[in-house]
């Protein structure tokens, strides 16, 4: 069986997986994205703090993602938990060190400027410091998401969701039939979802950057 027939004949569950595959990346960059941002307006403002985090982000991406996976297991029966908590992990660090960055680069003299004027330093932070720091924010972002793409494939071993069981399945039975196909076509797909799920980011980066600090 060719390639493309072995993926005609099970387009129903690749379309399930990928969808599982996608919404697992999804929500975790969501949370990854969340966290970061905090972390991010916790320690920009200190230059000690801001090496540190920029260190703990370098330092926690060479952290080999099987061996986290199989760590979690011990300790989170939950397949699904430990996917979003694993990838929620790794999509923090880019996001972090692009938004320490992002925020480090604004202008001093325009926050004074806000604060100047009667703003707060939460409000200052919401609307002038974030909005002019986002472009960067946002590239992290994508550079996560990708990341993730990859990673999620993992959640198979712990039993998660998504397209890395085709190719777990394909891996385990090489030499036996469709083996090779079955892992071929959880990769691409995962291929194709990164490229589609890029596309989508950087529009809503330029969605969300305001006009003024567009490039």
């Amino acid at each position: 069986m060719s390639l493309w027939e072995f993926v005609q004949d099970r387009w129903s569950l690749l379309w399930f997986q990928g969808y599982q595959h996608v919404s697992l990346v999804i929500q975790s960059l969501i949370v990854a994205t969340l966290l970061a941002l905090v972390l991010a307006c916790l320690s920009y403002r200190s230059s000690r703090v801001t090496s540190v985090a920029l260190s703990a982000s370098s330092v926690g991406l060479t952290f080999p993602s099987f061996a986290l996976f199989g760590l979690l297991i011990a300790f989170i029966p939950n397949g699904v938990t430990v996917s979003v908590v694993a990838l929620a992990f790794y999509g923090t660090l880019p996001i972090l060190r692009n938004a320490v960055v992002g925020l480090a680069r604004v202008d001093p003299g325009l926050v004074e400027s806000a604060r100047g004027m009667g703003m707060s330093r939460t409000a200052t932070l919401l609307r002038l410091e974030i909005p002019l720091a986002w472009p960067v924010i946002i590239t992290g972002i994508r550079i996560s998401a990708q990341m993730l793409m990859g990673i999620a494939a993992i959640a198979a071993y712990a039993s998660g969701p998504g397209l890395g069981s085709f190719i777990f399945s394909g891996l385990s039975r090489i030499g036996g039939a469709n083996a090779t196909n079955s892992a071929w076509a959880g990769t691409l797909a995962i291929v194709v979802l990164a490229v589609l799920l890029d596309l989508v980011l950087n529009l809503l980066g330029r969605l969300t950057t305001s006009r003024g600090i567009r490039v």
